[in-house]
């Protein structure tokens, strides 16, 4: 059952007995647990029928016994166990989960990995409760869920600062939204207009003008000069652009460009479909077919390969991340 089925159920007032919430993505979590906690009841209603327990300090009778409770001036209560993979014994839930009472409404929220599918407990959840398993989505899946959640708030954001504020943040759903959130606050909720890459930049810290992307298109360009330049900025600022994640980015990029040979498609389009990509980068890769042959690209990745191995030093006498990156460039581009 997806996240928007048991919140549109919540919503109409449907409820089972026993929800567990488990997986890696947090965010999914968060958004039903933090949901529960704060409209299943009324206000009035939470003050006697809303008890919260953590993992860590939650011992499981104490837990059984709150979910066994009748609610006082309310039809249903509602116990929350958040944080309960750091839970001792967790097992011993199976007792109330097997005959859980229908006035309580139980969320177990079990973040990080999911219950072993060979244990009676897992078997339990999946015969009595509502299971809900998160996974982490994949990182070519950002964009587009990003995008619509910004959608879902009102407003718009153009390809470049999409693409600016996922590759910041990376695959952490909850920072996304945060910083998201931030970002419109700053805006002033003035939904007339798109957000963009300037926006990116002043509110959430990523340079438009120095960052992955920009030194992507310049390999891709064989722009000696601009990614010279974007490296030194790296260089002073080290958190912007650290090497462990650009030599993976770059060797993702050639990879891909290496594809492409084995493709019968040119176009945008179609180049994107064949390896993966938003078609708003399909021109850096068609870019990179005409500056670099095949032997050049093979080139590239073997180059990538070594300074990798140098970068955590392996065949490299001390020499610092942006001397390896530039030694790169000037390898590379010729």
């Amino acid at each position: 059952m997806a996240v928007d089925k048991i919140l549109g159920d919540w919503k109409k007032g449907k409820f089972k007995p026993v929800y567990w919430l488990e997986g890696e993505e947090e965010y999914y979590i968060d958004v039903l647990v933090n949901y529960a906690e704060r409209n299943i009841l009324s206000e009035a209603e939470a003050g006697f029928n809303l008890t919260v327990f953590y993992g860590k300090d939650a011992d499981w009778p104490a837990v059984i016994n709150a979910c066994r409770r009748y609610p006082m001036f309310a039809e249903r209560q509602v116990v929350l166990l958040k944080e309960a993979q750091q839970m001792k014994d967790i097992d011993k839930l199976e007792a109330y989960i097997d005959k859980p009472l229908s006035s309580t409404v139980f969320i177990v929220a079990y973040k990080e990995k999911k219950v072993d599918g060979r244990s009676k407990l897992a078997k339990l959840l999946k015969e009595k409760a509502e299971l809900y398993t998160t996974k982490k989505l994949y990182d070519n899946q950002l964009p587009d869920w990003t995008s619509e959640l910004i959608r879902s708030k009102g407003y718009e954001i153009t390809q470049k600062a999409l693409f600016l504020l996922v590759d910041h943040v990376g695959n952490d759903l909850s920072r996304i939204n945060n910083e998201i959130d931030k970002l419109l606050v700053n805006l002033g909720g003035d939904r007339t207009i798109s957000i963009t890459e300037d926006d990116i930049e002043k509110y959430v810290g990523v340079s438009k003008e120095y960052n992955v992307f920009e030194l992507q298109d310049a390999f891709a360009k064989k722009d000696k000069v601009k990614a010279i330049r974007i490296i030194q900025y790296f260089e002073g600022n080290p958190k912007a652009g650290p090497i462990q994640l650009i030599l993976p980015s770059i060797y993702n990029f050639f990879s891909k460009v290496y594809m492409i040979f084995g493709q019968p498609a040119r176009d945008e389009k179609g180049v994107a479909a064949a390896i993966g990509v938003n078609p708003f980068f399909a021109k850096d890769y068609l870019a990179a077919i005409r500056n670099y042959n095949y032997e050049g690209i093979e080139q590239g990745l073997l180059l990538l390969h070594t300074y990798n191995l140098k970068s955590v030093g392996v065949g490299s006498a001390g020499t610092g991340d942006a001397s390896l990156l530039k030694e790169l460039v000037v390898k590379i581009m010729g």
